[in-house]
């Protein structure tokens, strides 16, 4: 990654939304990450149970990288840990509507709370703005999310890394992949849309 990349400061979507509609930028702020953990939390609804695991195919990860990418580092932080802590408190909207701290995925919603950071601090630097970058991203926090995911699941569960992988990870990559596609997509074209490239 080149050294210009690396000291670029870039808005990133969640800046061109007016603070003067929420009167005053500590609101909209608020306001973007309140809705930035529940867009989560409906994501993570979209669930579907895989056999034989107790990981299923969500829309959660989709959201989570979206989200960190255009709230910036600070917000998709603070916007996960809220999905994370109002979780573990009872709400109940973690993936299959579970909440609390007792079940082997936890590790993967730990992992999300990373992986939203980054994707903030690297679209920050412009890399949502092009479908290469934005992939790039997306692998990023993927692997993110899954070092911390397989990591948990082993422990929790007793189980090597490898067994972890196969339950836990190997059967979701073409979903992953699909998601990623998406978001090349999405990011890169609501910049044309908004018609701000620096």
């Amino acid at each position: 990654m080149s050294t210009a990349l690396l000291d670029a400061r870039r808005p990133v979507l969640a800046d061109l939304v007016p603070a003067r509609v929420f009167r005053g930028a500590a609101v909209r702020d608020a306001a973007l990450i309140v809705g930035a953990s529940a867009f989560v939390g409906l994501a993570a609804q979209i669930s579907v149970p895989v056999p034989g695991s107790p990981v299923p195919v969500t829309g959660q990860t989709f959201a989570v990288l979206l989200a960190g990418s255009a709230l910036g580092a600070w917000r998709g932080l603070a916007a996960m840990v809220l999905y994370l802590g109002l979780g573990a408190a009872g709400m109940p909207w973690f993936a299959e509507g579970t909440s609390g701290t007792g079940f082997p995925t936890l590790g993967y919603v730990f992992g999300m709370v990373l992986a939203a950071t980054a994707a903030g601090f690297l679209a920050r630097r412009g890399t949502d703005r092009s479908p290469l970058r934005t992939a790039g991203t997306m692998l990023l926090g993927n692997a993110v999310i899954y070092a911390a995911g397989l990591t948990y699941l082993a422990h929790d569960l007793g189980i090597s890394m490898s067994q972890a992988y196969e339950i836990g990870m190997r059967n979701y990559l073409f979903g992953d992949a699909v998601k990623i596609v998406l978001a090349m997509a999405l990011l890169p074209s609501a910049w044309k849309l908004v018609g701000r490239r620096g």
